[in-house]
């Protein structure tokens, strides 16, 4: 009979993807999430298998938590206002690792040497973008944007300068500050 593991999975993963989003995929050795998880050898491998597998339980719990914020942020403030409440969400957040995005560090660390991680990220931010697709669509069902925009071209840029401003936090918080402010701005002429 096995032994029921004496940690909170979820807390383990959490705590992994903290370290993989502060020192990246190559950044962080096995003896680092050893350490950092408090699992011996024998644990790690029984509970994740490998490096690559916690690594994509990482980054799915990384997007997971940030659309239930977004989530909750639509639910408070309506589906435009969650878009600009997430722009000062995402540098005032004092828990976070890093402020550049996690899935676009894996994109650009990895893809370069065709790791299959490097795609899952990818997917990721795609489905991302599709889920900031929804609520400028949402937005414009409740005449909060005008008809002539279109989600799409709205969530690609909001995408974009959602990933620009992250630069700018991980460079210096006034930068970013001043980017999500810009962005707010014209999020607000839509």
């Amino acid at each position: 009979m096995s032994r029921k593991p004496s940690y909170d999975r979820d807390v383990v993963i959490r705590r992994a993807c903290f370290l993989f989003w502060k020192r990246g995929w190559a950044g962080t050795s096995l003896k680092d999430l050893e350490a950092t998880l408090n699992l011996n050898p024998g644990s790690f491998y029984a509970a994740f298998g490998s490096k690559d597998a916690l690594y994509k339980l990482a980054l799915d719990q990384y997007v997971s938590d940030n659309l239930a914020t977004l989530t909750d942020l639509e639910q408070s403030h309506g589906p435009l206002g969650a878009l600009k409440a997430f722009l000062h969400h995402v540098i005032e957040d004092k828990t976070a690792a890093a402020q550049a995005c996690m899935l676009s560090k894996t994109v650009l660390e990895l893809s370069t040497h065709a790791h299959p991680l490097a795609d899952h990220a990818n997917e990721l931010l795609v489905g991302v973008e599709k889920y900031f697709e929804s609520l400028f669509g949402k937005a414009q069902a409740c005449e909060q944007i005008g008809a002539a925009h279109n989600p799409h071209s709205l969530a690609r840029r909001y995408m974009s300068d959602l990933l620009g401003m992250r630069i700018s936090a991980e460079r210096s918080s006034y930068g970013a500050s001043a980017t999500a402010y810009e962005i707010e701005k014209s999020l607000s002429r839509l």
